[in-house]
């Protein structure tokens, strides 16, 4: 027996039914709006935009690889089959905050890999302001890097004493500030300055301390 569906019902999916675009993926109990209806009667297909639960409870990998494959995970179009009428959970805004929210988690993936990497650092910031972003760098980075490093200055803003290309030797990390972000102290010639770690880069390109300061750098650049 098919079901009356009209634009705004809220709906959920029954148990056992496949993603159609990943059958590997079991989507039962996901639960949304229809926001469209396409085809004849008895053979509609529904656009569902999903709730903000279901947003919020959908598995990583899921909202990653439709990302990566220029697909929508907020919606899905499904079969009214599958679909079972149900009470509405939630409010639209409720809706646009999850999806504001999951996007700013998963905004670096269009850097590949290395948007990968950024996105698993940043993962838990939400709403946090610039300073406590920065903590966050500079807690990861403490963990990360192997001090003391070779460095060249790639970026220079003014900055008394250094200059560009200038070879340094990176002791630590000592703070954060708001303009400049996590600040390093540094080596030139036997004389200790404090200096941006996002206008350095490592100098052996193939150490991992090379990987973790760009992909910082890349992130402060396109912040």
């Amino acid at each position: 027996m098919s079901i009356d569906l009209k634009i705004g019902d809220s709906v959920r999916v029954k148990e056992g039914a496949k993603c159609p675009d990943d059958e590997d993926m079991l989507i039962g109990g996901w639960q949304g709006r229809v926001s469209g209806k396409y085809g004849v009667e008895d053979s509609y297909i529904y656009c569902i935009e999903w709730d903000s639960l279901t947003l919020e409870e959908m598995p990583e990998y899921f909202i990653i690889e439709s990302k990566e494959e220029g697909l929508d995970y907020t919606k899905l179009n499904l079969e009214q089959d599958v679909l079972e009428k149900v009470e509405t959970r939630d409010s639209k805004e409720d809706v646009k905050r999850a999806i504001e929210r999951i996007d700013k988690q998963y905004k670096w993936l269009f850097l590949g890999e290395q948007g990968k990497r950024i996105n698993q650092v940043l993962k838990e910031v939400v709403d946090e302001g610039i300073l406590e972003v920065f903590e966050v760098w500079k807690d990861y980075l403490d963990r990360v890097l192997s001090f003391p490093f070779k460095a060249e200055v790639r970026e220079v803003q003014d900055w008394e004493g250094i200059e560009f290309g200038d070879k340094l030797i990176v002791n630590g990390i000592t703070s954060v500030e708001d303009l400049y972000g996590v600040i390093v102290e540094v080596m030139k010639d036997s004389e200790v300055h404090y200096f941006p770690l996002c206008d350095l880069e490592a100098t052996d390109k193939n150490s991992l301390n090379y990987k973790h300061v760009n992909d910082y750098a890349v992130w402060f650049a396109n912040r």
